[in-house]
């Protein structure tokens, strides 16, 4: 199966040559690179988004494969939704799904299910594969899409991830696809944000889920960053650093309401 680009010509270019130079735009070629175990990155359209993204892929050293995870935007197919085959294409090529991988962290898992239906229009993965391919040649990934679950559950699918990761015995790097604040004025987008990526760094999935809860942040991916945190700290991660922070906003210059971006490395 081969899964057909959703957005592409609507949230980044649609054509081979103009997505490699959008892409290019906001890839720092004298970064420092480093080995993560996770990253946040956001997911929105490319001129709004392509910033923050930019600026985390630049620093990461390149893994064999990638899994990631991403918010359920269309309430299609099971609520936490692998897929384990095929592959995924977008104006750059065509991306396989790490079979080895996914089938390790499925078999680990009480709660997932291998479901294709909840990745078919869903962007907030898909729009994570032009930075990688633009980046890295020869890799294969494993998405997961997710809709809202319990910490029971999140535990269950971070540890299932960590264990598989360790079986396949392969460099891999989690990525959580998130959005921050949704539609709020720029000063209160930037108190809450500031909360929630608080949490990101302190490595603290309850304290995320917790404050994003409490404080109604509307964070899209909080599910698929607390399970990146659970299982990063599985496979050994210590600390994070934010990498950049903007808003929409600070794209357009309407401030009134804002969708907040954040990046972080997961070390």
């Amino acid at each position: 199966m081969v899964r057909r680009a959703v957005v592409a010509g609507q949230f980044y270019n649609g054509i081979e040559e103009s997505l490699k130079a959008q892409v290019e735009e906001y890839i720092d070629e004298k970064a420092k690179k480093e080995k993560v175990i996770g990253v946040l990155a956001p997911h929105a359209g490319f001129m709004f988004s392509g910033e923050v993204a930019g600026a985390v892929y630049s620093r990461i050293i390149f893994p064999d494969t990638f899994v990631i995870l991403g918010p359920n935007h269309t309430g299609a197919g099971h609520p936490s939704a692998i897929m384990t085959k095929g592959k995924w294409q977008t104006p750059l090529g065509e991306v396989e799904i790490d079979s080895d991988l996914a089938g390790k962290i499925l078999a680990n898992s009480k709660s997932l299910k291998e479901d294709e239906r909840a990745h078919s229009y869903e962007h907030s993965i898909e729009v994570q594969l032009p930075f990688l391919q633009y980046l890295g040649k020869d890799f294969k990934f494993t998405p997961i899409c997710l809709s809202h679950l319990d910490l029971e559950t999140c535990r269950d699918i971070g540890k299932a991830i960590a264990r598989g990761i360790k079986e396949d015995k392969k460099k891999v790097v989690i990525v959580a696809s998130s959005d921050l604040t949704h539609y709020e004025p720029q000063e209160e987008a930037n108190r809450k944000d500031k909360i929630a990526l608080g949490a990101v760094i302190k490595l603290d999935p309850e304290e995320l889920i917790s404050k994003v809860d409490e404080l109604r942040i509307s964070m899209c991916g909080v599910i698929p960053t607390s399970i990146m945190l659970i299982a990063s700290k599985e496979l050994g991660a210590t600390k994070g650093e934010l990498v950049k922070y903007m808003t929409s906003g600070d794209v357009i210059g309407d401030y009134r309401q804002v969708v907040g971006y954040g990046g972080a490395l997961i070390k």
